[in-house]
């Protein structure tokens, strides 16, 4: 019975991709600090012996250590986001540290990485959809967000160096978009939680920019069966796979949808937030993000399943459930 560490396994795709390893058998070692996390999130799991959770950082290395040793795999799902309102500097450091220190732990306690990466890596390249192979093309370095993409390609560039230097096996996989149930309820968890949570409040949607930007969202079920298979298969070593759904459309078009699934009539209750408004600073978005699945649909066996509207559904009834609470 094979343990594997998932860090940030208290958050939102970590604690999904947690149930799946319990539910096919695996020992599951959770490092969170808890910080956007939650204990809750993994509740359903409470008395299950093999179960550990540790509350602990992945910026702190003898913890990191601590928690892979006897692990044959870890999940490094830990990290920080868009740098939005702030925070560029933690952007940065828990990407970059936090994901040396993981990879150092594997390469002493021989274990195999799974880095989870992000579309973000991509930038603002027009040609989509994009595959492995696309170039990244980031924005100018004084636009805080483009922080998080560079930090990411950076864990990435890192992930190669210890396969080629130390022979660690290593996977990465680009998430696009992913939602669902346990979503954090704020701009961490993305626009549909935020759309959300404006509607079912009687409050007014703030669109960025014109609202004709697109994205494609994947829903965490479809999300977490790609990571499991990128963790576990053998034809996934030393390979960077998109994993999301390849269904795009706009921001505008998907508050629309969202307003009508939370069954609130009338015209759209939004208004467009220009760019510099966001944040007091200076801002970039990226015009389309539609993911080329081809390589996961062959080495993987990778197919979404989950269409939007009927994951949005799902969705929305569990925001309804947490604000019953």
């Amino acid at each position: 019975m094979a343990s594997i560490l998932v860090t940030g396994g208290a958050g939102f795709i970590g604690s999904h991709l947690t149930d799946a390893l319990l539910g096919a058998g695996h020992r599951v070692v959770v490092l969170d600090n808890f910080s956007m996390g939650n204990r809750e999130n993994l509740a359903q799991h409470r008395g299950n012996d093999r179960l550990q959770v540790v509350e602990g950082d992945v910026l702190d290395e003898a913890a990191v250590h601590a928690a892979c040793r006897g692990c044959v795999a870890v999940a490094h799902l830990a990290a920080a986001k868009i740098p939005r309102y702030g925070n560029r500097l933690a952007t940065l450091e828990v990407n970059t540290r936090g994901t040396r220190n993981v990879l150092e732990a594997a390469r002493v306690h021989q274990a195999r990485v799974l880095l989870a990466s992000t579309s973000d890596c991509y930038g603002t390249n027009p040609q989509v959809p994009f595959s492995e192979e696309s170039f990244s093309v980031v924005g100018p370095s004084e636009v805080a967000r483009w922080a998080y993409a560079v930090s990411k390609l950076y864990d990435e560039h890192l992930c190669w160096a210890y396969r080629e230097e130390h022979q660690v096996s290593i996977t990465i996989v680009r998430y696009f978009g992913s939602y669902g149930p346990r979503n954090h309820r704020s701009w961490w968890g993305g626009p549909q939680a935020v759309f959300i949570e404006a509607l079912l409040d009687g409050r007014e949607i703030e669109l960025h920019g014109d609202g004709t930007q697109t994205r494609s969202f994947c829903y965490i079920a479809d999300t977490v069966a790609g990571t499991v298979a990128a963790l576990l298969k053998p034809e996934a070593d030393g390979q960077l796979f998109n994993i999301g759904n390849d269904q795009e459309i706009s921001i505008a078009a998907l508050a629309a949808l969202i307003q009508r699934l939370c069954g609130v009539g009338g015209p759209l209750p939004a208004r467009l937030v220009p760019y510099d408004q966001i944040g007091n600073r200076r801002y970039q978005d990226v015009a389309r993000r539609v993911p080329d699945l081809s390589k996961a649909r062959r080495l993987l066996g990778y197919a979404p399943r989950v269409l939007l509207e009927e994951g949005l559904t799902r969705t929305i009834e569990w925001h309804r459930a947490m604000r019953g609470r």
